[in-house]
């Protein structure tokens, strides 16, 4: 039985993943902040689905909650098949709105985070000849929108090229890059949602289903839904002043996920 790594499992679209992967009959190792989430959603997923759901409680914001997952990645007696690096958060604000102490924070998980456990992951993961890493980025990776949009471009562009790197290996890795999902991720960074339009909205669930497809036939970006590629393709197609003025009037308050 295979085993799937998920850092911020509890909520969203990495309780999304956790569900879809238990169900798929595989063992979970759960990472995230809260541990008294984490245990209530590990014997849920245990008694539902009859696999191993390990818990991990690690804040990738310090340099403790990383060396934590490093390692768990590493040991080579519990060996991880996919590792999906989905933990990230907002800032509410624009550029020079938000402390610069917020924005190293999201760039320490965004940025360093995933590059090290996709790392620590992809290593062993080639010596098996075999396994999978999916970065959670976001369509906002396609749009001028601060620091947001920034790392979230880091993400997809660094996934390409070591995607492209390890060609040959047995190891797949995958940028997903959704739109606005339901999930406490607006929420939790106080940002208001009210002039997003319903059609904008996916749900976890589908979108994770869709990006395991993506997953599966090769495909490096996941962009999991008609209507993201529709907008995506228009994005292309946009001269860059334009977008960056109509990210300024919009700001990071209505970034998607």
């Amino acid at each position: 039985m295979t085993t799937a790594l998920i850092t911020g499992s509890t909520a969203g679209i990495g309780a999304a993943f956790a569900r879809r992967l238990a169900a798929q009959g595989h063992n979970l190792v759960l990472v995230a902040r809260d541990t008294e989430r984490l245990g209530e959603q590990a014997t849920e997923l245990h008694d539902r689905h009859g696999i191993e759901a390990e818990v991990l409680a690690a804040d990738l914001a310090t340099e403790a909650g990383i060396t934590a997952v490093e390692e768990r990645l590493g040991d080579p007696k519990h060996p991880v098949d996919l590792l999906v690096n989905n933990a990230g958060f907002g800032n509410k604000g624009r550029y020079l709105e938000v402390s610069m102490a917020d924005e190293l924070t999201m760039l320490k998980v965004h940025v360093e985070a995933v590059l090290r456990l996709t790392s620590a992951a992809a290593e062993p993961m080639r010596s098996r000849g075999r396994g999978g890493v999916i970065n959670v980025a976001s369509v906002a990776a396609f749009l001028p929108r601060g620091t947001y949009g920034a790392s979230k471009a880091w993400v997809v562009q660094f996934t390409q090229g070591a995607a492209k790197d390890l060609t040959g290996s047995g190891v797949r890795l995958m940028a997903l890059c959704p739109g606005f999902v339901r999930t406490e991720f607006h929420e939790r960074a106080g940002m208001g949602t009210d002039n997003i339009p319903g059609w904008m909205w996916l749900d976890a669930d589908k979108l994770v289903a869709a990006a395991l497809a993506d997953l599966a036939r090769g495909r490096t970006v996941s962009i999991p839904d008609p209507r993201y590629k529709a907008l995506m393709g228009v994005v292309k197609l946009t001269p860059r002043g334009l977008l960056g003025g109509v990210s300024s009037r919009t700001g990071r308050k209505y970034g998607p996920q």
